[in-house]
Order: C-alpha cells, then sequence, then structure tokens
C-alpha cells in the first residue's frame, strides 16, 4: 500500500514522517496507563480486538493475546514488531479501507490515530469501522481536543504530522452518525496533555459500542445529502437505507436521474460516483418510525445540522414529512424550506416508503429533480 492511496485516512506527508521517525517516535513515547485498554478488552465481544494505528504498539499486550496490531507505516511495524517479540499479527493498512470481514472484530482501540484524519473524511473512518465490528462491539478512541487543524512544528519530536482538534459535542455526533451509541466524550484531566501542543488535551471516547444501525455514508463535496427519517430494522441488518421491499427510494431514484443501476442500494458507490450521501434524522432504528419521539427528531436535528456544518453539502433532502415538521414545523409543506442546516438549503419530500400510497412513484420521482434546481435566495 503506498503513500499516495491514503487520503481516507492518513495524508501522505504525516505518514511518511512516521516512516522516517517511527524508532524516534518509540524511543520517547511513555509507556500507556493500562487502566483504559484493560477496560476494553474485558467487554469486547468474540473475536480480536483491532489496535488501530498501533505505532510502536505499546497496548497490543494490554488488549490481549488476540489483539492486532494495524498501521499505515511499515516502519512503526517494524518498531511494533520489536515491542511484542512477534507475539501480535501486525498489518499495513488505514482505517479508510480495514482490511477485515464485516462483523469480524471484537472491539477497536484507536489512541491518537484518527486524530490524524481530517474532519470531513472522519465519517468514512468510522463507518468502517461500524462495518468491521458486530453489533455491541466496543469502540474506545483517543484525539486531541480544541479546534480547527494544525501542523507538528520543530519544538515536536516529529515535525510536519497533520493533525484534526476537535469539540466534544461534534466529535460525539460523527460517532452517533456513524452508528454508534451509549456515547461519551470527555477531556481528560489536565495533567493529560498533547506532548506536541501543551495547549491541547485528549478528547476521549470511553467505550461507546456498535448499534444495530446505519452508519452515515458522507463526505466532502456532496452535491445532495439524503436524509431518511430513521432506519427500519431491516434496512440497520441489511446495511443498506430503503431496503425494505415495498420501499421507493432506489427506483425513483433512478428514474429522476440521480443514480445509475448499478449504484442502486450501494451507498458508497453512490457517494463516490454520484456526490451524493445519505443521513438518517435519527439514527435509531424501529419496526416502525412511529415509535420514535419529538425528543429524538430534536435532537437528530441538531446532529444533522453539525453534519452539515462540517461537510456542506450543497443541497439536502429530506425524507419524510414527520420528523421536519416535529423538529421544526408541524405545518410544513413539502418543496424548499425557509430553514437552512448550516450553509445547506433544504428540501423536504413525502416518505418513499410503500405505507405512504398516496403518494405516486411518479410524484416521488418529480421531488428528487425538483432538488436539482436551484432553490430560492434565502
Amino acid at each position: 500500500m503506498g503513500i499516495g492511496s491514503l487520503p481516507m485516512s492518513l495524508d501522505g506527508e504525516t505518514n511518511a514522517v512516521y516512516e522516517a521517525g517511527a524508532t524516534t517516535f518509540a524511543a520517547r513515547t511513555g509507556r500507556p496507563d493500562p487502566e483504559r485498554p484493560a477496560a476494553l478488552a474485558a467487554v469486547a465481544s468474540d473475536g480480536p480486538i483491532l489496535d488501530l494505528g498501533c505505532g510502536p504498539g505499546w497496548h497490543l499486550p494490554l488488549l490481549g493475546p488476540a489483539a492486532i496490531g494495524l498501521d499505515p507505516a511499515r516502519a512503526m511495524l517494524a518498531e511494533a514488531r520489536s515491542t511484542t517479540r512477534a507475539t501480535h499479527p501486525l498489518v499495513q493498512g488505514h482505517a479508510g479501507a480495514l482490511p477485515v470481514r464485516p462483523r469480524s472484530l471484537g472491539g477497536v482501540w484507536a489512541s491518537r490515530s484518527l486524530q490524524h484524519i481530517d474532519a470531513v473524511r472522519l465519517p468514512r473512518a468510522l463507518a468502517e469501522l461500524h462495518r468491521a465490528l458486530p453489533v455491541g462491539a466496543p469502540l474506545a478512541a483517543t484525539l486531541f481536543a480544541g479546534e480547527g487543524s494544525g501542523v507538528s512544528g520543530d519544538e515536536s519530536d516529529l515535525p510536519g504530522r497533520r493533525f484534526t482538534f476537535w469539540e466534544p459535542a461534534h466529535l460525539m455526533s460523527l460517532v452517533e452518525g456513524a452508528g454508534f451509541e451509549d456515547i461519551s466524550c470527555d477531556p481528560p484531566p489536565d495533567s493529560l496533555r498533547s506532548p506536541d501542543s501543551p495547549q491541547e488535551r485528549w478528547a476521549q471516547i470511553h467505550l461507546t459500542t456498535r448499534a444495530r444501525s446505519l452508519p452515515d455514508t458522507v463526505g466532502p463535496g456532496m452535491r445532495l445529502l439524503v436524509c431518511g427519517l430513521n432506519p427500519s430494522l431491516h434496512a440497520a441488518d441489511a446495511g443498506v437505507g430503503y431496503a425494505g421491499p415495498g420501499n421507493r427510494f432506489w427506483p425513483a431514484l433512478v428514474a429522476a436521474g440521480l443514480c445509475d443501476e448499478g449504484s442502486v442500494a450501494d451507498p458508497w458507490r453512490l457517494l463516490d460516483r454520484g456526490d451524493i450521501g445519505m443521513t438518517d434524522l435519527v439514527k435509531r432504528a424501529t419496526p416502525r418510525a412511529a415509535e420514535l419521539t419529538t425528543a429524538e427528531h430534536r435532537a437528530g436535528l441538531v446532529r444533522l445540522e453539525r453534519l452539515c456544518t462540517v461537510l456542506a453539502p450543497e443541497a439536502v433532502i429530506v425524507v419524510g414529512l414527520a420528523g421536519w415538521r416535529a423538529a421544526i414545523d408541524r405545518r410544513a409543506q413539502p418543496g424548499w424550506q425557509r430553514r437552512r442546516l448550516g450553509p445547506s438549503p433544504v428540501y423536504l419530500m413525502p416518505s418513499t416508503s410503500g405505507l405512504n400510497a398516496a403518494t405516486s412513484l411518479a410524484t416521488l420521482v418529480d421531488h428528487l429533480r425538483a432538488v436539482t434546481d436551484p432553490p430560492p435566495r434565502p
């Protein structure tokens, strides 16, 4: 895997710094506190625990005998091989395309690795973790707390590394959007400071678990973000939205010219080839959307607005009237809405569910085509 093939997780320049400075990094990195990795190992599901961005391998013995180390830098894997004395499998790879089968891991430990991913690309890496974990499996992560991004300077042991800093509420929103639940994110005690920027603190995700839900399929440069109400249980288990046999979303998308037949029911292909992302107002999967509460709708709108603020899609189309009416305007009608989400205009259309028999397929197609027209000026 070449440096140039890492755009979704680690930029080439940062990876090159780690390749050149692995020995220095291993020598100057302190031994870890065993408490947090041991806590994750204690609640892991069946399957190996992945040490994502394992670096010199200090955490691997703390994660149990079945732990696997993964890092994009070959030199770091060589350091880890020396640390673990080859007792743990070591794999070259990155967060954007994990070389593991779906639902095959027992847990993921990501200590100071996800912080190298750009804010607009972190959702995709988190979605990969969702894919690799079974329902109920834990994830623990440590990133930098703060705002914006930066590059380590000459005062650092390894200058030239790029970092993204996270405000905890925004980070938690992205983790929730990736299909995780029971999320908490606390800045650590003042004694735990970043070695590269003493003004910054760590942001720690504490043992969140993979939910029976769908991850957002989103990224930079989206011309359209499709927002459903919430996943059905059938869709959550199938791994794709609008998967019910009576749902007309995918046929309507094709008929509207927004999706080719090859991208049907493949949200990542839809994003990569059509610049169309997918999310849900509420991430909790239910047999029927009527089970959702007004509080869930309103909390979901806050998360959706944060997502749009980070990714700035050209337009958002909300599929289904109930959620928008519950959260924003109980009298809202289909069409462009006055309320924007971040910088993005919002179009509201009827549900594509087969239960909404009053709305024809032709009408659904018309709504999807309408969203390609420029919205009215605010």
